[in-house]
């Protein structure tokens, strides 16, 4: 066995990979090769500064500490997404991917037969796993949810390079065999489909107008809160018609 070198690992991860069935496995595992190998060369980093192990329904990448961590998380948080929305735009339900991701760092051996011994290893597994990631992507409004370790954060995420916001990480704690360990989330929304969720896991109530005020239609993307239009009106979906339209039950005086 080697000794243990210092290195940025790389995880990604397929959701819901064994609710496929074999031809849609082979299919998803040979869209996420292809897209870890693009990401990565899109990050500037060489196949010489890179060791891949496959996990089956996921990737492992053992990178050379030497490569650039803050052009990798740059790529991952624009590139990947971008990458997996144009291939699930024409791809069939079945064949919809969405990724989980894990950036962290730390000392890790491999051995004769090329498997990969390491504590730090070992931490970045339990992070791709954890159930605060797992709900993430499911909450998600892309098609990917990313997590860094203390370390990578720290190093790299807290300062604000561009194209890697600070805030857009907030800090979670991962439990584990070992005692829980800290990491931070990167999150862009929630998903239209998925109400959010207050502190006590309940859905939060809708809003509604407060009391006296007049309700909010969303026209076009603009906003009214009531009022008259006259004269001429071009109907939401298509024809003209005359006469005044009124909102939010407020006429006024027109005579």
């Amino acid at each position: 066995m080697s000794g243990p070198v210092n290195s940025t690992i790389l995880l990604l991860d397929i959701e819901k990979f064994s609710l496929r069935d074999d031809v849609e496995q082979a299919y998803l595992r040979r869209m996420l090769f292809e897209l870890t190998d693009r990401a990565l060369l899109a990050a500037g980093i060489e196949m010489t500064q890179r060791q891949r192990a496959d996990r089956g329904d996921s990737v492992m990448e053992l990178i050379d500490s030497n490569a650039s961590s803050t052009t990798l998380l740059r790529t991952l948080l624009g590139f990947v997404p971008a990458e997996l929305r144009a291939l699930n735009r024409t791809a069939s339900n079945s064949a919809q991917m969405r990724l989980r991701g894990v950036v962290a760092s730390g000392y890790v051996a491999v051995d004769g037969e090329g498997g990969w011994v390491g504590s730090d290893l070992n931490h970045a597994c339990r992070l791709l796993d954890a159930d605060v990631l797992r709900k993430a992507l499911r909450e998600e409004r892309g098609d990917f949810a990313l997590c860094v370790s203390e370390t990578v954060y720290q190093g790299v995420v807290r300062h604000n390079h561009p194209g890697v916001p600070a805030e857009e990480f907030h800090s979670v704690t991962v439990d584990s065999k070992n005692g829980p360990l800290r990491a931070w989330l990167h999150s862009q929304g929630p998903r239209n489909d998925v109400p959010a969720s207050r502190s006590d896991g309940a859905a939060a109530a809708p809003q509604r107008p407060a009391s006296g005020s007049r309700p909010a239609f969303d026209i076009g993307g603009a906003t009214v809160t009531g009022g008259v239009f006259g004269g001429e009106n071009h109907g939401i979906g298509g024809g003209t018609f005359h006469g005044d339209v009124t909102f939010g039950g407020d006429r006024g005086d027109r005579r």
